[in-house]
């Protein structure tokens, strides 16, 4: 189905109400192959993924921000009941029922690095996630090291879950018609991951050590750690003490976190 006519896109929300019912199909079938007993959906609108993941009859529990859409929603599913709609913001609102979770969106280009970064660093049971990027969003969680889209997001996305492509859109797919491609993403847990308790300091180091992509690895920890010292750990692993955090491979990452870890322990 196609969004309902009397629900007008939002730009504050960053909302594209995707329109191709192929597109509607394919995601929803992606979402439903993974065995999780409800169903996640982030960013409904009027309802167009919804509808289909209704039918499967798990339990399906959507979450969205615009009241506007939340009484589109209610007036079209209200009487199913494993239609469940809880209103609010899904980069921080307490998220319902104990799971395991299948996650579908149609994300908000505004919203959806905060979304899946949350889903990747909290303790939400997921079993599979098929999530709706802008394209430059997509090309960055699928980067490679060297590459101009590889970064923290990359790091910690390509540790945590096995990614791969669903599809790819053009504007036409949406209405109001975006600026710019999208991409749609499966993303299943890996089975070693790294702890959830250390991601969100995982994270941050990230960020420090991408801080300035120009700058080495040592250059970017000036000011918190000595340059010979980050010298030596890099040496220790067998890495060029000049690297750049561009450079490194998502698995060097981790461990030279953990070795930073370790140092800031043995200071403490």
């Amino acid at each position: 189905m196609t969004h309902p006519p009397e629900l007008r896109a939002k730009k504050a929300f960053g909302q594209h109400f995707l329109t191709r019912r192929e597109a509607i199909r394919t995601i929803v079938a992606a979402a439903l192959r993974c065995p999780a007993p409800a169903l996640l959906e982030i960013g409904p609108g009027g309802g167009a993924i919804t509808s289909p993941l209704l039918e499967d009859g798990r339990p399906v529990h959507a979450l969205e921000l615009d009241e506007e859409a939340g009484m589109v929603l209610r007036e079209r599913f209200a009487n199913l009941p494993n239609f469940h709609l809880v209103m609010g913001d899904a980069t921080s609102l307490a998220l319902p029922g104990p799971g395991p979770w299948s996650i579908v969106g149609n994300l908000p280009y505004n919203a959806a690095t905060a979304i899946l970064t949350r889903f990747l660093v909290e303790d939400i049971p997921w079993r599979k996630m098929v999530l709706m990027f802008q394209l430059e969003v997509g090309q960055k969680l699928l980067g490679k090291p060297s590459e101009k889209q590889y970064g923290p997001l990359s790091v910690l996305a390509q540790l945590t879950a096995r990614m791969s492509r669903v599809m790819k859109l053009g504007p036409e797919a949406f209405s109001p018609r975006p600026k710019v491609d999208s991409i749609v993403l499966a993303f299943e847990p890996l089975e070693v991951p790294p702890p959830l308790e250390l991601r969100p300091a995982f994270l941050a180091w990230l960020h420090r050590s991408f801080g300035h992509r120009r700058k080495t690895l040592s250059n970017n920890w000036t000011g918190a750690i000595p340059p010979e010292v980050v010298r030596g750990i890099l040496e220790v692993e067998g890495l060029n003490p000049a690297i750049r955090a561009e450079a490194l491979t998502p698995d060097q990452c981790w461990r030279l976190f953990l070795a930073f870890q370790s140092l800031e322990r043995m200071s403490s």
